[in-house]
């Protein structure tokens, strides 16, 4: 994340990125387990109710709106004009978006048809992402650094062009499907950067934004916009809505730090922050009932409710890093924060080496509560080689 540097270092919001995205390598890993309790995973479509997978998602889009107001207050401050913001805001989403449709296609992909085989379209990918956004500005000239970016945009078009989805009976080729993570982080990301950048300090008027994304989620939910469903698969709010209701709510969360509590101007945080979990997790559960708990149906229940628990979580963060001055007992895993895109494709080239080897742990290590320490210690490695990957200056940048 960038900050602006009249600010002092603010270890709360690095320390967030990193634990959230070590949690997303651990409940990314959990479809290995076997025997563990529901409630680490994700709940089932049409099931009420919430599991801790289905908690880290929303915390990161809540961490991608919150980084906002820091990251482009900084490039104002440099005197960056605003077309090259938006070209950056637009190349970063592009990037983003491209990143996803890739990895939603790879769930469908045909092994039976295509050239290749899964394992080594995944592990190319990978190669093509990293090739292509790699941060090898400081030890290659540019010349070489548009070389390996051409090669690997000649190897991600090679890709696509070879790409089969589908059944054997029905094959396809790519489709935009649902966006995948990296995707909807994509959209969550242009929105409310478009939103800060137009409207800046004024921190009410992203109170307004998000309460409509809110109300958008709701009333599709409540079946309100049936009316517009023939535009529906043409022109859409992400998740209904959800998708930018986090994001949003992150960049009032931002403002606020940035421009009071980052400047000692307003040490009641616990009190804001408390207070609006409350009332968000309070809205959560009684309108449970009209449409219950659902990630995957995107309910207004569970936006308010994971967002109120972000909240919860960064106003205790802030007192732990940056109020008692503990950041560094989490040092540790300060990879997963600053070189966050690379530690979460790292996975995808592990799995594939090992479906392509035919490798797997013996079921005990797959199962229980021994199951869950191999998942947790694997997201611990994942950080690690992500962060030795980042001393050898091998880190994407987008």
């Amino acid at each position: 994340m960038s900050q602006t540097s009249s600010l002092p270092r603010i270890y709360s919001i690095d320390l967030f990125r990193a634990i959230t995205m070590l949690l997303m390598i651990f409940v990314n890993d959990l479809w290995t387990l076997k025997g563990i309790p529901r409630w680490l995973g994700h709940v089932e479509a049409e099931v009420d109710g919430m599991g801790l997978a289905d908690v880290v998602f929303p915390a990161f889009l809540v961490i991608v709106g919150l980084s906002i107001p820091f990251a482009i207050s900084k490039r104002i401050q440099k005197g960056e004009s605003i077309s090259d913001t938006l070209t950056h805001i637009f190349l970063r989403t592009l990037a983003l978006l491209t990143m996803g449709i890739f990895h939603v296609n790879l769930e469908n992909y045909n092994s039976a048809d295509s050239s290749l085989s899964k394992p080594i379209w995944q592990i190319l990918m990978t190669v093509a992402f990293f090739m292509i956004w790699l941060d090898n500005s400081t030890y290659l000239n540019k010349k070489r650094n548009n070389l390996i970016q051409v090669t690997g945009l000649l190897l991600l078009g090679l890709l696509a062009y070879l790409y089969v989805g589908g059944s054997p009976e029905n094959p396809t080729w790519m489709r935009f499907h649902w966006w995948g993570i990296l995707g909807l982080i994509g959209w969550a990301y242009l929105i409310a950067s478009v939103v800060y950048l137009a409207f800046r300090e004024n921190i009410v008027v992203y109170f307004v934004f998000f309460l409509f994304f809110l109300f958008f989620n709701s009333a599709e939910k409540l079946g309100w916009l049936n009316f517009l469903e023939p535009i529906k698969p043409y022109l859409w709010i992400s998740g209904n809505g959800s998708i930018p209701a986090f994001s949003m709510a992150g960049v009032i969360i931002g403002v606020y730090y940035k421009n009071y509590l980052a400047k000692g101007k307003n040490d009641n945080y616990w009190l804001i922050l408390g207070l609006s979990a409350s009332f968000l997790i309070l809205f959560g559960l009684l309108t449970r009932p009209l449409w219950g708990i659902h990630k995957i149906g995107a309910s207004p229940s569970w936006v308010s409710i994971c967002t109120g628990l972000s909240f919860l979580f960064l106003a205790l963060l802030i007192w732990l890093a940056d109020r008692k001055g503990k950041a560094v007992w989490f040092d540790f895993i300060k990879p997963a924060g600053t070189s966050t895109l690379t530690c979460y494709l790292i996975p995808y080239i592990h799995y594939a080496l090992y479906a392509m080897m035919g490798l797997a742990l013996p079921v005990f290590l797959r199962t229980g509560l021994v199951g869950i320490l191999k998942s947790l210690l694997y997201a611990f490695i994942i950080v690690w080689v992500t962060g030795l990957l980042e001393k050898k200056k091998i880190r994407l940048k987008i």
